[in-house]
Protein backbone atom coordinates (compact mmCIF):
# COMPACT_ATOMS: atom_id res chain seq x y z
CA UNK A 1 0.00 0.00 0.00
CA UNK A 2 2.90 2.38 0.68
CA UNK A 3 3.96 2.18 -2.98
CA UNK A 4 0.49 3.07 -4.25
CA UNK A 5 0.15 6.29 -6.24
CA UNK A 6 -3.51 7.16 -5.87
CA UNK A 7 -4.84 9.58 -8.48
CA UNK A 8 -8.60 9.27 -7.98
CA UNK A 9 -9.35 11.62 -5.11
CA UNK A 10 -12.13 13.17 -7.18
CA UNK A 11 -13.96 9.86 -6.75
CA UNK A 12 -13.25 9.27 -3.07
CA UNK A 13 -10.65 9.95 -0.40
CA UNK A 14 -9.15 8.06 2.53
CA UNK A 15 -10.34 8.99 5.99
CA UNK A 16 -7.83 11.39 7.51
CA UNK A 17 -6.04 9.93 10.57
CA UNK A 18 -7.24 12.80 12.76
CA UNK A 19 -10.83 12.14 11.68
CA UNK A 20 -10.49 8.44 12.39
CA UNK A 21 -9.00 9.11 15.84
CA UNK A 22 -11.84 11.49 16.67
CA UNK A 23 -14.52 9.05 15.51
CA UNK A 24 -13.33 5.74 16.97
CA UNK A 25 -14.54 6.30 20.56
CA UNK A 26 -18.09 6.76 19.25
CA UNK A 27 -18.09 3.22 17.84
CA UNK A 28 -17.12 1.65 21.16
CA UNK A 29 -17.31 3.76 24.34
CA UNK A 30 -19.38 6.82 23.46
CA UNK A 31 -22.22 5.07 21.67
CA UNK A 32 -25.16 6.83 23.33
CA UNK A 33 -28.13 8.02 21.31
CA UNK A 34 -27.73 11.81 20.92
CA UNK A 35 -31.51 12.19 21.20
CA UNK A 36 -31.58 10.67 24.68
CA UNK A 37 -31.76 12.97 27.70
CA UNK A 38 -29.42 11.26 30.18
CA UNK A 39 -25.80 12.31 30.71
CA UNK A 40 -24.13 9.44 28.85
CA UNK A 41 -25.81 10.49 25.62
CA UNK A 42 -25.76 14.26 26.16
CA UNK A 43 -22.12 14.52 25.13
CA UNK A 44 -22.98 13.06 21.74
CA UNK A 45 -25.70 15.64 21.22
CA UNK A 46 -23.18 18.35 22.09
CA UNK A 47 -20.76 16.94 19.51
CA UNK A 48 -23.45 17.03 16.84
CA UNK A 49 -24.17 20.63 17.76
CA UNK A 50 -20.46 21.47 17.49
CA UNK A 51 -20.32 19.83 14.05
CA UNK A 52 -23.29 21.85 12.85
CA UNK A 53 -21.76 25.05 14.17
CA UNK A 54 -18.44 24.32 12.43
CA UNK A 55 -20.09 23.69 9.07
CA UNK A 56 -22.35 26.72 9.53
CA UNK A 57 -19.33 28.92 10.15
CA UNK A 58 -17.63 27.73 6.99
CA UNK A 59 -20.66 28.20 4.76
CA UNK A 60 -22.24 31.27 6.32
CA UNK A 61 -25.51 29.65 7.33
CA UNK A 62 -27.31 28.95 10.62
CA UNK A 63 -26.59 25.67 12.45
CA UNK A 64 -30.28 24.77 12.37
CA UNK A 65 -30.19 24.94 8.56
CA UNK A 66 -27.85 21.93 8.38
CA UNK A 67 -29.20 18.38 8.10
CA UNK A 68 -26.95 15.33 8.23
CA UNK A 69 -27.63 12.66 5.63
CA UNK A 70 -26.18 9.40 4.36
CA UNK A 71 -24.29 11.23 1.59
CA UNK A 72 -24.51 13.49 -1.42
CA UNK A 73 -27.11 11.46 -3.28
CA UNK A 74 -29.55 11.52 -0.38
CA UNK A 75 -28.95 15.25 0.02
CA UNK A 76 -29.73 15.80 -3.67
CA UNK A 77 -32.90 13.75 -3.32
CA UNK A 78 -34.02 15.83 -0.35
CA UNK A 79 -33.42 19.05 -2.25
CA UNK A 80 -35.48 18.09 -5.29
CA UNK A 81 -38.22 15.93 -3.82
CA UNK A 82 -38.90 18.03 -0.73
CA UNK A 83 -38.91 21.27 -2.70
CA UNK A 84 -41.24 19.74 -5.29
CA UNK A 85 -43.64 18.61 -2.59
CA UNK A 86 -43.53 21.96 -0.81
CA UNK A 87 -43.68 24.34 -3.78
CA UNK A 88 -45.01 22.34 -6.70
CA UNK A 89 -47.89 20.35 -5.27
CA UNK A 90 -49.88 20.64 -8.49
CA UNK A 91 -46.86 20.15 -10.73
CA UNK A 92 -44.39 22.78 -11.76
CA UNK A 93 -41.14 23.41 -13.55
CA UNK A 94 -37.52 22.65 -12.62
CA UNK A 95 -34.39 23.76 -14.48
CA UNK A 96 -31.16 21.76 -14.39
CA UNK A 97 -28.42 20.77 -16.85
CA UNK A 98 -27.62 17.71 -18.92
CA UNK A 99 -24.29 17.18 -17.13
CA UNK A 100 -25.55 16.81 -13.57
CA UNK A 101 -24.70 13.84 -11.38
CA UNK A 102 -27.11 10.91 -11.71
CA UNK A 103 -28.41 11.70 -8.22
CA UNK A 104 -29.98 14.80 -9.77
CA UNK A 105 -30.83 13.45 -13.22
CA UNK A 106 -32.53 10.29 -11.93
CA UNK A 107 -34.49 12.28 -9.36
CA UNK A 108 -35.63 14.67 -12.08
CA UNK A 109 -36.86 11.70 -14.13
CA UNK A 110 -38.71 10.46 -11.04
CA UNK A 111 -40.41 13.84 -10.71
CA UNK A 112 -41.25 13.97 -14.41
CA UNK A 113 -43.11 10.69 -13.99
CA UNK A 114 -45.16 12.43 -11.31
CA UNK A 115 -46.27 15.36 -13.40
CA UNK A 116 -43.43 17.86 -13.08
CA UNK A 117 -41.71 19.45 -16.09
CA UNK A 118 -37.92 19.56 -16.23
CA UNK A 119 -35.75 21.59 -18.60
CA UNK A 120 -32.28 20.10 -19.14
CA UNK A 121 -29.97 22.88 -20.29
CA UNK A 122 -27.13 22.30 -22.73
CA UNK A 123 -23.65 23.53 -21.80
CA UNK A 124 -20.81 24.84 -23.95
CA UNK A 125 -17.59 23.02 -24.89
CA UNK A 126 -16.16 23.85 -21.47
CA UNK A 127 -19.20 22.59 -19.59
CA UNK A 128 -20.45 26.06 -18.69
CA UNK A 129 -24.08 27.10 -18.50
CA UNK A 130 -25.06 30.07 -20.68
CA UNK A 131 -26.72 32.49 -18.27
CA UNK A 132 -28.87 34.05 -20.98
CA UNK A 133 -30.22 30.65 -22.01
CA UNK A 134 -30.82 29.82 -18.36
CA UNK A 135 -32.86 32.96 -17.79
CA UNK A 136 -34.79 32.43 -21.02
CA UNK A 137 -35.81 28.96 -19.81
CA UNK A 138 -37.60 30.35 -16.73
CA UNK A 139 -41.39 30.04 -16.80
CA UNK A 140 -44.11 31.38 -14.51
CA UNK A 141 -44.33 27.94 -12.86
CA UNK A 142 -40.56 27.47 -12.37
CA UNK A 143 -39.93 26.88 -8.66
CA UNK A 144 -36.42 25.39 -8.58
CA UNK A 145 -33.07 25.68 -10.36
CA UNK A 146 -30.55 22.94 -9.53
CA UNK A 147 -27.05 23.21 -11.02
CA UNK A 148 -23.92 21.55 -9.69
CA UNK A 149 -21.11 23.70 -8.34
CA UNK A 150 -18.21 21.73 -9.86
CA UNK A 151 -18.61 18.90 -12.32
CA UNK A 152 -17.36 15.52 -11.13
CA UNK A 153 -16.10 14.41 -14.57
CA UNK A 154 -14.78 17.46 -16.39
CA UNK A 155 -14.08 19.79 -13.46
CA UNK A 156 -16.08 22.77 -14.70
CA UNK A 157 -16.90 25.31 -11.99
CA UNK A 158 -20.21 26.98 -12.79
CA UNK A 159 -20.96 30.68 -12.13
CA UNK A 160 -22.91 29.84 -9.01
CA UNK A 161 -23.33 33.34 -7.61
CA UNK A 162 -24.68 34.64 -10.92
CA UNK A 163 -27.05 31.68 -11.30
CA UNK A 164 -28.36 32.34 -7.81
CA UNK A 165 -28.89 36.00 -8.64
CA UNK A 166 -31.00 35.03 -11.66
CA UNK A 167 -33.02 32.57 -9.59
CA UNK A 168 -33.73 35.08 -6.82
CA UNK A 169 -34.57 37.85 -9.28
CA UNK A 170 -37.43 35.63 -10.44
CA UNK A 171 -38.42 34.39 -6.98
CA UNK A 172 -37.04 30.89 -7.61
CA UNK A 173 -35.16 28.66 -5.16
CA UNK A 174 -31.61 27.66 -6.07
CA UNK A 175 -29.94 24.37 -5.16
CA UNK A 176 -26.36 23.39 -5.95
CA UNK A 177 -24.77 19.96 -5.72
CA UNK A 178 -21.44 20.96 -4.14
CA UNK A 179 -20.20 17.41 -3.51
CA UNK A 180 -17.20 17.97 -5.76
CA UNK A 181 -16.55 21.51 -4.56
CA UNK A 182 -16.92 21.59 -0.77
CA UNK A 183 -13.52 21.38 0.87
CA UNK A 184 -11.75 22.29 -2.37
CA UNK A 185 -12.80 25.87 -3.01
CA UNK A 186 -14.31 28.55 -0.75
CA UNK A 187 -18.09 28.47 -0.57
CA UNK A 188 -20.27 30.99 1.23
CA UNK A 189 -23.94 30.28 0.79
CA UNK A 190 -24.84 33.65 2.27
CA UNK A 191 -22.74 35.50 -0.32
CA UNK A 192 -23.42 33.25 -3.32
CA UNK A 193 -27.24 33.25 -3.35
CA UNK A 194 -27.44 29.55 -2.48
CA UNK A 195 -30.68 28.36 -0.86
CA UNK A 196 -29.84 24.64 -0.73
CA UNK A 197 -26.55 22.77 -0.93
CA UNK A 198 -25.47 19.12 -0.94
CA UNK A 199 -22.11 17.73 0.25
CA UNK A 200 -20.56 14.35 1.01
CA UNK A 201 -17.92 13.52 3.63
CA UNK A 202 -15.94 10.95 1.67
CA UNK A 203 -14.91 13.60 -0.86
CA UNK A 204 -12.87 15.54 1.71
CA UNK A 205 -11.24 12.88 3.89
CA UNK A 206 -14.31 12.04 5.92
CA UNK A 207 -15.99 8.65 6.24
CA UNK A 208 -18.30 7.13 3.66
CA UNK A 209 -21.99 7.10 4.49
CA UNK A 210 -22.19 10.65 5.85
CA UNK A 211 -23.08 13.90 4.13
CA UNK A 212 -25.07 17.01 4.79
CA UNK A 213 -27.78 19.08 3.22
CA UNK A 214 -28.29 22.79 3.76
CA UNK A 215 -31.72 24.33 3.43
CA UNK A 216 -31.81 28.01 4.30
CA UNK A 217 -34.86 29.13 6.21
CA UNK A 218 -36.91 32.00 4.88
Amino acid sequence: MSDLVYLDHAATTAVHPDVLKEMLPYFTDKFGNPSSVYGFAANNKNKLTEARETIAGVLGVKPEEIYFTAGGSESDNWALKCTAEAYGVHGGHIITTKIEHHAILHTCKYLENRGYDVTYLDVDENGLVDLNILEAAIRPDTFLISIMFANNEIGTIEPIKEIGEIAHRHGILFHTDAVQAFGQIPIRADEMNIDMLSASGHKFNGPKGIGFYISKKA
